[in-house]
């Protein structure tokens, strides 16, 4: 069965840390880029990073430049992202998503996780 499975989701105070794993069974991640999409309740989804197959090239949006660090381990088929000084605005489900390159909009993302929550609150 082919599955995206994200973990590490959590509540963490403002200024806290986490790390958020995608998982991948069923199907190798090495050919994608994966990236990692947050949709906070009554918001649209945003596209929060992404990173391309070969590690070679990481996007990031301006708001979380500096703060988030996208990365892989092909040998363990998960993709990772590393979110420092959390602030309560990223406040938000997160997804994992497959695409065959890095793309513009979320809407170029083809397979999806199920998303793990992500809350930012003293």
């Amino acid at each position: 069965q082919v599955q995206l499975v994200e973990s590490g989701g959590d509540l963490v105070q403002p200024g806290g840390s986490l790390r958020l794993s995608c998982a991948a069974s069923g199907f190798t991640l090495d050919y994608y880029a994966i990236g990692w999409i947050r949709q906070a309740p009554g918001k649209e989804r945003e596209g929060v990073s992404c990173i391309s197959s070969s590690a070679g090239s990481t996007y990031y949006a301006d708001s979380v430049k500096g703060r988030f660090t996208v990365s892989r381990d092909n040998a363990k088929n998960t993709v990772y992202l590393q979110m420092n000084s959390l602030k309560p605005e990223d406040t938000a489900v997160y997804y994992c998503a497959t695409a065959p390159w890095c793309p513009v909009g979320v809407g170029g993302y083809d397979y999806w996780g199920q998303g793990t929550q992500v809350t930012v609150s003293s």
